[in-house]
């Protein structure tokens, strides 16, 4: 596996790394923050790489060094365990995988293909911790108009610096799985140009369509002739998204049978 291989160049096996416990972690926390011992430090990293490891398999499909992004991830772990907060009621593991997710993405994002410049950069950057704060502050997500008065700048600059930063995804990236067949992000996307319809109104169509229960032509029709996505017909009809990708791909399929 990959995952071995970069594993590997780390030098690191992962069947010897150690598991802690809830109460030893703390004791290490409370070790490094009250009397600075950096043994407990090296102790916490060491024993806390398979969040690490974790992480990168979300990341398995990109074409980046596996070896770079562990690094970079460690980057991540060590500045979660900087600024843990032992006085607050959370696993270590629930605050570091968003801070080693978050360090991987903006190093993926500074060594993107597609430059964006360092202002720019600079201004997403803090219009996301002003955003956190806000929601700190509010204990809600703040509005775009909210965290633009706070940085004194423009709305139209912001929602441009943020948009800059967003990593662009594959229509076939998949979103969802409970289990059978998965959600990509294409199913997401509503077709609302889509005004030829001449092969849906060719009379084996048209056959096919009666052949179907009524559920399933509600479907194919709040899917195909309005271009609503899967989660608009899900909320139309009342049932779960899912259930409405399996019925669409069982309706097609039997459509098939007579077209």
């Amino acid at each position: 596996m990959a995952l071995m291989r970069k594993v590997d160049i780390c030098g690191i096996d992962t069947s010897k790394l150690p598991l802690l416990k809830n109460e030893q972690m703390r004791s290490l926390f409370y070790d490094l923050q009250t009397n600075h011992n950096q043994h407990a430090r090296e102790e916490l990293i060491y024993c806390n790489l398979r969040l690490v490891l974790s992480v990168l398999q979300r990341f398995s499909n990109r074409n980046e060094d596996s070896d770079d992004l562990f690094q970079v991830g460690c980057i991540g772990l060590m500045k979660a365990i900087d600024n843990f907060d032992l006085s607050q009621n959370v696993r270590f593991s629930t605050y570091a995988v968003p801070m080693i997710i978050g360090e991987i993405r903006r190093y993926i994002r500074d060594n993107n293909a597609i430059r964006v410049s360092r202002s720019l950069r600079d201004t997403a950057y803090h219009a996301l911790q002003a955003r956190e704060k806000l929601a700190n502050e509010l204990g809600r997500e703040p509005t775009v108009d909210e965290i633009a008065a706070k940085l004194e700048l423009p709305k139209e600059d912001v929602v441009f610096a943020m948009d800059s930063i967003q990593e662009p995804m594959s229509l076939f990236e998949p979103i969802y799985n409970d289990g059978g067949d998965p959600i990509y992000l294409m199913d997401q996307v509503g077709d609302q140009k889509n005004t030829d319809h001449r092969w849906l109104e060719s009379i084996l169509v048209t056959q096919a369509i009666e052949h179907l229960s009524e559920r399933e032509q509600a479907i194919i029709d709040l899917r195909f002739f309005q271009g609503k996505t899967q989660m608009e017909v899900a909320e139309e009809i009342g049932i779960s998204q899912a259930q409405v990708s399996r019925l669409e791909k069982g309706a097609l399929n039997q459509m098939r049978k007579y077209v």
